[in-house]
């Protein structure tokens, strides 16, 4: 929980030393603040959030360009005020042409986003795992990056720019192609070249060794699942593991509601008691209400405690 609990150091000078460090930096999606806090909490030293976990947790619907910058860039917000390591969030297409490109960029620099990435796809663009993706001309996409990457140099030079191109799995595309955008959005100032959905591990490799800057990959769909010490042979900096976590709460939600509706209200109680034997058991505690105590007893007067007196339900406590 991050309330009043800051860094003494920018996020995005964080995320640049982290992938400095890590070889691969290898980053879990979230797609919420509560989500993020969970992974954080799990030890990860960043999280990423998801364009799709954003659209079906935000929206109910799925990853087809329908989340506008607005909601993205709210989401992004809400989880970079809610944990204290750095995140990288995506930006979709930029949300328009460079114009709107630079206003994204400002939007998640402000937002308190350490790093985004963009796609090259024609809007409305679909998630990079789904058939009937199309790509703008070349021009136009290293265009964008060069905008993106001006207006990172005017706000916050530690800010990450990941260049994503959907190239490779488009409507007519083709690796060769994918390869050559991702080397030309690199010349355009961008930190990390993303070439979305190679289909096997032969493709990774080449993408390893041609592409000429630090390669950002994308572990889901139908692209080969690698031990951190595969990705570190194949050159791969850094990996997201985008929605693994919306996968398992979907699950976990449909199975406690399946059980409700065959078993009735007491499947309630037993979950509770199984919930309780969990880590994260204690709801209140997660929920950051012993930190609201602690805050109260710094920065109220001696009167405040007065109203946890005699009370029921959950007590918080401040740290002695």
């Amino acid at each position: 929980m991050r309330l009043g609990q800051g860094q003494p150091t920018r996020a995005t000078t964080r995320l640049r030393a982290l992938i400095a460090e890590h070889r691969p930096l290898v980053v879990p999606g979230c797609f919420n603040a509560m989500s993020a806090r969970i992974l954080e909490d799990a030890g990860f030293p960043a999280v990423y959030m998801s364009g799709y976990g954003t659209s079906l947790n935000l929206l109910g619907l799925p990853d087809a360009g329908l989340a506008t910058l607005t909601e993205m860039a709210l989401n992004a917000r809400l989880i970079a005020a809610a944990v204290r390591v750095p995140l990288i969030a995506d930006a979709d297409t930029g949300f328009g042409n460079a114009i709107n490109v630079v206003r994204t960029v400002e939007e998640y620099i402000r937002g308190g986003v350490a790093g985004l990435h963009m796609e090259d796809q024609v809007a409305p663009k679909r998630c990079g795992h789904v058939a009937g993706r199309e790509v703008v001309a070349r021009e136009e996409a290293v265009l964008k990056i060069r905008a993106a990457a001006r207006t990172r140099d005017a706000l916050d030079p530690d800010f990450v720019i990941i260049a994503r191109t959907d190239a490779r799995g488009a409507h007519g595309g083709s690796l060769d192609e994918a390869i050559t955008r991702a080397n030309a959005f690199l010349d355009a100032g961008a930190d990390l070249a993303f070439v979305e959905g190679p289909k096997d591990i032969d493709e990774v490799a080449r993408i390893g060794r041609e592409v000429k800057g630090p390669v950002f990959y994308n572990m889901t769909g139908i692209s080969p699942r690698l031990s951190a010490e595969q990705m570190a042979e194949l050159g791969i900096r850094v990996c997201i593991l985008p929605g693994a976590a919306m996968r398992a709460a979907i699950m976990a939600i449909h199975d406690f509601a399946m059980a409700l509706k065959q078993d009735g209200p007491m499947a309630e109680a037993a979950y509770d008691e199984r919930f309780k034997a969990h880590p994260k058991g204690n709801l209140h505690g997660f929920a950051g209400f012993d930190r609201i105590r602690e805050m109260e007893a710094e920065f109220l007067t001696a009167d405040a405690a007065k109203k946890y007196e005699g009370g029921l339900g959950y007590a918080p406590k401040a740290a002695e």
